[in-house]
């Protein structure tokens, strides 16, 4: 799923706006004992609670594709009897009304789910129309050829609220906080069927991580049958050693920083396009070529490439570059200027030791305490 996908779905789990039609969940305990189970006609909800399953759900579908969002698509093996695709599939079907279903569904994400604390497994079901698009783009809403059914399931954590004092109007007084369990944002879940070129896409999952160093491969292994996707941390990593590797004794500050131009240049310029912008092998190679690389360092990034990018995946530019920062980092100092001010900085060679030089202007402080400029 693309930006505008999400953003479609995003728009149909909104209290004006909803195709929600079935809730239900299940609490659990930090000793993978069930406290309870729900499960509900979405439009029988009070409309404060309504309010509040929308912002939890929607929650589901937010972040950077590649980061906190991946889609992932099921391996053949999983789509045949017994997989845990056609398992999705018996789940989304009986539109979250088959008690059997549901129990199987929350004793497979107890008995995977790695988590020492209370929380809930929330599902929702809904149908959405899908409106056909005129050729100047424009939806047309009397006009629908699709229905798409689909499930959303997120995992959140339960905490106990804060002890304090609070007002009670009614004595009129400060009395001590009532301490509540209450449901947080969540920490992972999917979207199933993913939403792919604006129709139903059963062979796809959208899975979501809100820590996206952390994406729960015993969720995505266990749960959906997938391997667990590549973190933008690793990514990072990988793309960096490349760099490395390839420059050798030539990756100096000069180097670097044109990468860095170049890499948000390219993001700058995509910015309107509903996929993200990856790089793949031949693209890297004609960026570290546009940053200086010389035939004999592009000879060996080749090598280098094979070594650190084993998945063989493109890379996901907005996780390997730094759209909001230049930084500069030693084992005792860090230097940070905006992206687009990385002129501030230079480097110069005085007495035979190399420095990086940050020109001083009329509005410098130093600990809180504004200095004057030297001239």
């Amino acid at each position: 799923m693309n930006k505008k996908e999400i953003s479609e779905i995003r728009k149909l789990l909104t209290k004006d706006n909803c195709r929600l039609d079935r809730l239900a969940g299940c609490y659990v305990n930090g000793e993978k004992e069930k406290i309870l189970t729900m499960n509900t006609s979405f439009l029988t909800i009070p409309e404060e609670e309504m309010f509040k399953y929308c912002e939890i759900l929607k929650k589901n579908l937010s972040g950077g594709i590649g980061k906190n969002l991946h889609n992932m698509e099921f391996p053949l093996m999983e789509e045949t009897e017994g997989g845990h695709q056609t398992s999705l599939l018996a789940l989304r079907d009986s539109e979250l009304k088959n008690e059997v279903i549901l129990e199987a569904f929350y004793d497979k994400v107890i008995g995977t789910y790695n988590c020492p604390e209370n929380y809930l497994i929330l599902l929702a079901h809904g149908s959405y129309d899908i409106p056909a698009k005129a050729s100047d783009h424009e939806e047309m809403f009397d006009a629908s050829d699709y229905v798409y059914s689909f499930v959303i399931c997120c995992i959140c954590p339960v905490s106990l609220s804060k002890p304090g004092l609070c007002y009670d109007p009614g004595e009129n007084n400060f009395v001590q906080k009532i301490q509540d369990h209450m449901v947080e944002m969540p920490t992972l879940g999917f979207l199933f069927p993913a939403f792919n070129d604006r129709n139903t896409d059963i062979h796809s999952v959208l899975y979501y991580s809100k820590n996206a160093k952390l994406l729960h491969p015993e969720i995505t292994e266990e749960l959906l049958g997938i391997d667990v996707p590549v973190t933008a941390e690793t990514q990072k990593f990988a793309f960096s050693a490349i760099v490395e590797d390839t420059f050798g004794q030539d990756c100096d500050f000069d180097t670097v920083r044109a990468l860095h131009e170049n890499l948000n240049s390219m993001i700058a310029e995509s910015k309107d396009d509903p996929e993200p912008l990856t790089i793949d092998k031949p693209a890297m190679k004609q960026l570290l070529a546009e940053c200086g690389a010389d035939e004999k360092q592009l000879e060996n990034f080749d090598l280098c490439y094979e070594e650190e990018n084993r998945v063989d995946q493109p890379f996901i530019a907005a996780n390997v570059a730094a759209p909001k920062t230049f930084e500069v980092k030693s084992s005792d100092i860090m230097i940070r200027v905006p992206s687009d001010r990385t002129d501030l900085l230079e480097t110069r060679v005085i007495d035979g030791i190399e420095y990086i030089m940050l020109p001083l202007t009329d509005d410098v402080e130093v600990n809180g305490m504004h200095i004057r400029r030297l001239t």
